[in-house]
């Protein structure tokens, strides 16, 4: 089965920008773009959407009725400072953008009491999104300030509407419609947002949850892969007791190389070594090394070793994969892209895949590192007629 973004288009920095003046400068007829945002503590989705509108404002892009869908969740604790910030935040994309369009909120109720209703929260949020694709030519879903378990399951489900058969010659062009995800990337920052008290119940996106608890496949081997990023150990032992990792499950860490830091991947075996090491006694052969800067590079390693135990199990009957995001966000993105071309299609029941997460129930983070923030914009560019066949 060849990759399905075997040719991808990515860019960085002012390439951003040049991408958005080829989408939308001099178009005709008109592009109807929707833009999806968070409403969160974190200034870097200011960051993302100030610099659209002022590319759009200076390449005089020609679009018609834009639209932000402004994303208001809640559920987290937050101390006085972040609840402040979170609230100037709502306040200033709403400005930003109302001169351009109309904005229309969507409040989502996160971090739940019991894991059914956080799933059924993503959910119902990814249906309300998806209304609103109808007749829009263009969709930007911007990540840098929503949690990723809203984000993988906004995005993997945008994907499902847009491609509902990977398999598909040209599955990519997708209509025309223009699918970017944006993301505002600041490694450090992330690393020093503190994710506190992760909930005693654990988070399935949705649509990759099937077939973990079924009976059939209750004697099938457990593969997980946890995507390993700074200050998670207790998210990352709260998924291993909870989930369905039974003790003989091979488990498959994945580390960021190449990296911006050479040494983050040898860090940060420091930092799991008792729960991966010392306890587990994980040989190094298991690690998985993805592409740190480049997400479609490490959805292709993720997408790779996925397929590769999932078709070494087979002859035992079938094979159970879990993957637990707990990396930054480009590799939390590359992890939902992996998982949506893999997914079990209809009719195949050979394997199961989930994607589980214990999301904190609390968040803290320094007002100095928030504001001193200088984020690299990244841009992925998902469907649209640039994957029209030569």
């Amino acid at each position: 089965m060849s990759v399905l973004w075997e040719r991808y288009v990515f860019r960085r920095g002012l390439g951003v920008i040049e991408l958005w003046d080829d989408l939308f400068r001099n178009r005709m007829p008109k592009a109807k773009p929707l833009f999806v945002a968070g409403c969160g503590f974190d200034v870097r989705v200011r960051a993302v959407l100030e610099r659209f509108l002022h590319s759009a404002r200076v390449g005089e892009y020609a679009l018609q009725e834009p639209l932000l869908l402004l994303i208001e969740y809640t559920g987290y604790e937050l101390d006085p400072e972040l609840q402040e910030k979170t609230a100037e935040n709502c306040k200033a994309l709403r400005g930003l953008f109302e001169p351009f369009g109309n904005v229309i909120p969507l409040k989502v109720q996160l971090a739940g009491d019991e894991e059914h209703r956080t799933t059924a929260a993503l959910r119902e949020a990814a249906q309300a999104v998806n209304t609103h694709l109808v007749g829009r030519t263009d969709i930007l879903l911007d990540v840098s300030s929503l949690p990723r378990v809203l984000y993988l399951s906004l995005m993997t489900s945008i994907l499902a509407r847009l491609i509902p058969d990977v398999r598909a010659t040209a599955a990519r062009v997708a209509g025309g419609v223009n699918f970017q995800v944006l993301v505002a990337e600041d490694a450090a920052l992330d690393a020093s947002i503190q994710s506190e008290d992760p909930s005693e119940n654990l988070v399935t996106i949705p649509g990759f949850g099937g077939g973990f608890n079924v009976e059939s496949m209750s004697d099938w081997p457990v593969v997980w892969f946890p995507m390993l990023g700074e200050g998670r150990t207790n998210q990352f032992e709260k998924v291993r007791q909870h989930a369905p990792i039974p003790n003989d499950a091979e488990i498959c860490p994945v580390l960021p190389h190449p990296s911006r830091n050479p040494r983050r991947g040898d860090m940060l075996m420091l930092e799991y070594r008792r729960h991966l090491f010392d306890t587990q006694r994980i040989p190094m052969s298991n690690i998985v090394y993805a592409h740190e800067l480049n997400p479609f590079e490490a959805y292709r390693q993720l997408r790779n070793t996925l397929r590769h135990y999932q078709q070494s199990l087979q002859p035992l009957g079938g094979s159970r994969l879990l993957v637990t995001p707990l990396a930054s966000k480009l590799m939390t993105v590359a992890c939902g892209l992996a998982c949506f071309e893999m997914r079990p299609p209809v009719g195949q029941d050979d394997y199961a895949l989930g994607i589980s997460y214990a999301p904190p129930t609390r968040y803290v983070a320094s007002m100095q590192a928030l504001t001193a923030s200088n984020p690299d914009i990244s841009g992925l560019l998902l469907t649209g007629d640039a994957y029209m066949p030569q």
